[in-house]
């Protein structure tokens, strides 16, 4: 009996011993800190694929790791499903980007509202950008179809630069909407200067992959990296909207 105990004893130890070393979270966890310290790690959990680890970045970016920790991917997960390849990773990362971009308070933004409001789009704007203007050109009739155009700042060429100067003058404005208005008809705005957001939504910019303007994202959190014609941007709105529906049902 004594044999017996000591063996189970033994045994139990072990079990726990392998329990704690077994946990895939952890492992990868500290696997990818040794390998970059201060990587913004969100999330880690199991993926749709068996065996296989999704980590969430800040700012919705996915990578794969295998439980131990010692293999990692990246790049796009697909599930197939009958004759359709599904993008798991690009689901993801778009409900990520719209879980963040929700905690915006939209007292931060420019704000074009649709009297019948079915949706609403963000866009990272750059008063200088030609695309920029054109798309701002068509918000009415974004608008008359039912599509809200929030806007946020991304100076593409950052800080003191001359399209960062004009946004922070019409987020200082008195009249957001009507200074953004002219600011993108090149007309001249008075300088103004205030406490303002525009570094912040720079950097979120950056955080979520916006690389040019004007860079889109549909309620839905699906990135647009570019200009859109209204009546094509509008139907991916409103179908965007009926995805997010879905998929809070």
């Amino acid at each position: 009996m004594r044999v017996i105990s000591v063996v189970a004893g033994a045994a139990l130890g072990l079990a726990s011993v392998l329990a704690v070393a077994a946990e895939p979270p952890q492992a990868i966890r500290e696997a990818l800190l040794k390998l970059q310290p201060g990587l913004p790690i969100e999330a880690i959990s199991e993926s749709a694929m068996p065996g296989l680890y999704q980590v969430e970045l800040s700012g919705g970016r996915q990578l794969y790791a295998s439980g131990d920790g010692k293999f990692l991917i990246q790049g796009y997960l697909f599930q197939l499903k009958g004759d359709q390849a599904v993008n798991l990773t690009e689901q993801a990362e778009s409900r990520a980007i719209a879980k963040r971009l929700a905690t915006v308070p939209t007292a931060e933004m420019v704000i074009f509202p649709a009297k019948d409001k079915k949706t609403h789009i963000t866009v990272f704007t750059d008063s200088d950008c030609g695309y920029c203007q054109k798309l701002h050109s068509e918000v009415p009739e974004l608008n008359r179809r039912g599509v809200e155009v929030r806007y946020l700042a991304f100076p593409r060429q950052g800080a003191g630069s001359h399209g960062y100067r004009t946004l922070e003058s019409v987020w200082c404005a008195d009249d957001r909407r009507a200074a953004m208005d002219k600011a993108k008809t090149r007309q001249a705005l008075p300088a103004a200067s205030c406490d303002n957001p525009i570094d912040q939504q720079y950097a979120l910019g950056q955080q979520i992959g916006v690389q040019g303007t004007p860079a889109i994202v549909l309620e839905n959190g699906q990135m647009i990296p570019g200009y859109q014609p209204a009546p094509q941007l509008a139907q991916a709105a409103l179908a965007a909207a009926g995805k997010a529906a879905a998929a809070t049902r």
